[in-house]
């Protein structure tokens, strides 16, 4: 089991992440309480990341829907509300950010394989240079020599986002 914790740690905290919109100690921990408990029932013929993620995914959808999430999202301080106020984003800065996720993600995706397969391991997923170069087979010196040219051809595709 410690095995599985260290390879997916990282994977699942990204899945929290995605979900709550924050880091959750607790949902990792029930996460793998599931993953240890239902470790007979996994099928060989599936991927077993997939399986670890469809598992991560749905405790977020279960925490999303529980009454303990709901009245933590509905006990606001006055302090907070204020600050939630003061902080809210316009409509227009909403629309922008979400213009700018999409112009993102296009640049990402049309970054040749083997430059969007490290962008998306590294990035999205938060595997480190040693976790990829095992997944992909290929020394820890050429994920960083292909995370950086990826860098710089998003840096070159995405320009017009960072301003002057």
């Amino acid at each position: 089991m410690k095995n599985i914790i260290e390879e997916n740690k990282y994977k699942i905290q990204s899945i929290i992440k995605r979900f709550v919109g924050t880091p959750n100690e607790d949902l990792e921990q029930e996460i793998f309480l599931r993953i240890w408990r239902r470790l007979d029932t996994y099928k060989e013929q599936n991927k077993f990341s997939q399986w670890i993620s469809t598992i991560a995914s749905n405790v977020c959808k279960d925490f999303l829907k529980s009454k303990d999430y709901k009245t933590s999202k509905e006990q606001i301080s006055d302090e907070d509300a204020i600050s939630n106020v003061k902080s809210s984003d316009y409509p227009e800065k909403i629309l922008d950010k979400k213009l700018r996720q999409r112009l993102i993600l296009k640049a990402v995706d049309n970054l040749p394989k083997k430059l969007k397969q490290v962008v998306i391991l590294y990035e999205f997923e938060g595997n480190s240079y040693e976790q990829i170069s095992k997944k992909l087979n290929v020394p820890e010196g050429t994920i960083k020599s292909r995370l950086y040219n990826a860098r710089k051809v998003l840096m070159e595709q995405l320009k017009e986002l960072l301003g002057d």
